[in-house]
């Protein structure tokens, strides 16, 4: 096996005047072909490489600023929600009491109407047994005054003369007159 130094040290034996040769060993040749390949692509890839490195750093930079500000719209569209869900669970809870305390108003004052309803109906009932009684009353003091009033005409026709008669008569029409004139 060659020594890596060979190379360079057969370049020491090369005359240094005038000659052009091709050196046709690998080794020797492979890094300093590299290392010029490398140095022009440094020189003039630098500016290219740095310039899409660049682009790349700020389209990433660009990237996550805009993750940011849509992180910061969807937290605060989650505050925004939040705060509406407590509000609206508030309002439910208003309207349940709410609701609660209207039902119970609204059974009292049914209760209440009914009582009223039904006090109304005794009345009513009670007013109209009265009226219904004083009219019984009326209608049996009528037929008692006419049958009195019948037998004491019967009574009288048979003892009483033509003039008596019609004496009698003209009294109890008088009596007649003013017994209708309280009732009526």
């Amino acid at each position: 096996m060659k020594n890596v130094t060979d190379p360079f040290l057969f370049l020491g034996f090369w005359p240094s005047a005038g000659s052009f040769g091709l050196n046709t060993d690998i080794l020797a040749t492979n890094p300093i072909n590299l290392s010029v390949v490398l140095g022009v692509l440094i020189f003039f890839g630098k500016g290219v490489l740095s310039d899409l490195l660049d682009n790349r750093k700020q389209r990433i930079l660009k990237t996550i600023r805009n993750s940011e500000e849509l992180r910061g719209g969807a937290l605060e569209q989650l505050e925004k929600a939040r705060d509406r869900l407590r509000k609206i669970e508030m309002e439910a809870d208003q309207f349940r009491v709410n609701g609660y305390s209207e039902i119970e108003r609204e059974k009292l004052n049914l209760i209440n109407s009914t009582y009223k309803t039904l006090e109304q109906l005794e009345n009513y009932k009670n007013e109209t047994i009265h009226f219904e009684q004083q009219r019984a009353i009326n209608q049996v003091r009528q037929r008692v005054f006419q049958q009195a009033l019948q037998g004491a005409l019967g009574t009288l026709n048979s003892c009483l003369n033509n003039e008596l008669h019609l004496r009698t008569i003209n009294t109890n029409i008088g009596m007649f007159g003013t017994m209708k004139e309280i009732t009526g």
